[in-house]
């Protein structure tokens, strides 16, 4: 389960996304529309491409975020986990009615489930 001020800083920063390749080559994006439920981190999917071919291929993904006063107090976070990219049901449904998501034409929901978590620290 991820903590409540874990799941804060998640839902109110930028996150880093990063993906495996075909090439085996890293690939990394920032994703912002992000939702905490339990041990699941779901991402709105608006305009990614390259991250959900790579999550097809390779479903292991990491994420890190900082909280936004990094420069006063730098404590980030690495989560590790397996995503799942779905363009139908319970989480495309999930993502759809979120009211930071009006205006958008969402594609899909990226659906992390979360095995590691690492506090990083400068």
């Amino acid at each position: 389960m991820i903590l409540p001020g874990l799941k804060k800083i998640i839902e109110a920063n930028a996150l880093g996304l990063a993906t495996v390749g075909k090439n085996g080559k890293p690939h990394n994006i920032a994703v912002a529309c992000v939702k905490v439920e339990g041990n699941v981190i779901i991402i709105s999917n608006a305009h990614i491409k390259e991250s959900i071919k790579n999550i097809e291929k390779n479903d292991e993904v990491a994420l890190v975020v900082w909280n936004k006063e990094w420069e006063k107090s730098c404590v980030g976070f690495e989560l590790i986990g397996k995503a799942r990219n779905f363009t139908s049901g319970k989480w495309f449904d999930y993502v759809c009615k979120l009211p930071d998501n009006k205006g958008y034409k969402i594609q899909s929901a990226i659906v992390v489930e979360i095995t590691k978590v690492k506090k990083l620290l400068s």
